[in-house]
């Protein structure tokens, strides 16, 4: 009587990989039958990784500066020699403050440095020589390093004239920087691998999104569900052939962000491929569960991107930081799986394997894997019954 079931079991088995081989089949010829999901895994990282890489960026460079000197003089000379040569800026000069300030309303700079009258009898006094700036205050944020960088060229360039003086500039606290794990404090080395997440959210999400809806669209999820095919059958049929694309399209970026935009890689390589293959299953399974719902491809595609990439874009810690967010909105990242990808990420390409950071952040895709996968098969088992 064992035996006997045993062979039972084993002849489901056996009929239960055949279709689910036959499942997996078909789902790679309609995806060779229809480009678009090629196209989603390959081209549109490519397409993302150069227009995010190469256009947005958070370093502030060649800023436009207009320069008033009213009383030229050697002090006046050496201090705008000091600040042709930063690289932070691109220094223009104006006769009257008056030029310079129409030059800021029409766009052409961002700052102007006005060096007044008295500057350098002021400067050789006992007193201070202090300098005008007015700063474009529209973009807080660059307003806010406009300022921080013309402050370090006058204290720059102040220790530079005591030491020609021979004198020794009294400051009562000097700051040793060190800066780890981005040393050359380049903005591209952050945002890569948090684009990196944006794609795989993408990739995931659309290309799975409208699997179901284009079966309903077609007809062909009536004739899948007189067959003896199980519901478990046909989630791992849709998953693994797209897991497989949204895997290439992952190694395509990763090869982009060492080679072509010098993103160091300090952790693992095997790290990084498991953590990003568990996201691609909660970005897979969050793209079935939309997929369920929807009927329309239109539809299904509108309700990923609205529900996935904006999240993801926006509350992820991408660009912006979560720490900075009301707390409120900080409790609703932690539905995003994105902020655990991005995490993982940017520690594993800058800082290295450091578990204390990945390893929470894993725990958190497992639960949403779980979670989104177990969504999906419990309303598409409603829906084919």
């Amino acid at each position: 009587m064992n035996d006997r079931s045993h062979q039972k079991r084993s002849a489901a088995a056996g009929k239960s990989a055949m279709r689910l081989r036959g499942l997996i089949r078909k789902e790679f010829l309609q995806i060779f039958r229809d480009p678009s999901s090629i196209a989603i895994a390959f081209l549109m990282p490519v397409v993302l990784l150069l227009l995010f890489g190469y256009g947005v960026s958070l370093d502030s460079e060649s800023i436009p500066v207009a320069l008033v000197v009213e009383q030229p003089s050697a002090d006046t000379a050496s201090f705008t020699a000091a600040f042709n040569k930063s690289r932070y800026f691109v220094p223009t000069s104006y006769a009257t403050t008056q030029a310079a300030e129409t030059a800021m309303m029409a766009g052409k700079v961002n700052a102007i440095l006005v060096l007044r009258q008295d500057f350098a009898q002021r400067l050789r006094g006992p007193g201070s020589a202090p300098i005008q700036l007015i700063v474009n205050g529209v973009d807080a944020n660059t307003a806010r390093i406009i300022s921080g960088y013309v402050e370090g060229v006058w204290g720059r360039w102040l220790e530079h004239l005591a030491l020609a003086r021979g004198e020794s500039l009294a400051t009562p606290v000097r700051i040793e920087q060190r800066v780890w794990f981005n040393s050359e404090l380049r903005s591209r080395n952050f945002l890569v691998p948090g684009l990196i997440a944006i794609i795989m959210t993408l990739i995931g999400a659309l290309l799975t999104a409208m699997v179901m809806a284009r079966e309903w669209e077609r007809g062909t999820m009536e004739a899948l569900m007189v067959t003896p095919v199980s519901m478990r059958e046909v989630i791992l049929g849709k998953l693994i052939p797209y897991f497989i694309l949204g895997m290439g399209g992952l190694a395509l970026s990763v090869a982009m962000a060492l080679w072509l935009f010098d993103v160091p890689l300090r952790g693992s390589p095997w790290l990084l491929f498991g953590a990003s293959a568990l996201f691609l299953l909660t970005a897979l399974g969050m793209g079935l569960f939309i997929s369920t719902i929807a009927r329309s491809q239109f539809v299904a595609g509108q309700i990923a991107i609205i529900t996935t990439f904006l999240p993801a874009f926006l509350l992820s810690g991408f660009i912006f930081d979560i720490g900075s967010m009301p707390a409120i909105v900080q409790t609703m990242t932690h539905a995003i799986a994105a902020r655990y990808y991005v995490a993982i990420l940017q520690t594993v390409f800058l800082a290295g394997n450091v578990w204390s950071v990945i390893l929470p952040n894993v725990l958190g895709l497992c639960v949403l894997t779980v979670i989104f996968l177990a969504l999906t098969y419990r309303k598409s088992r409603k829906r084919l019954e």
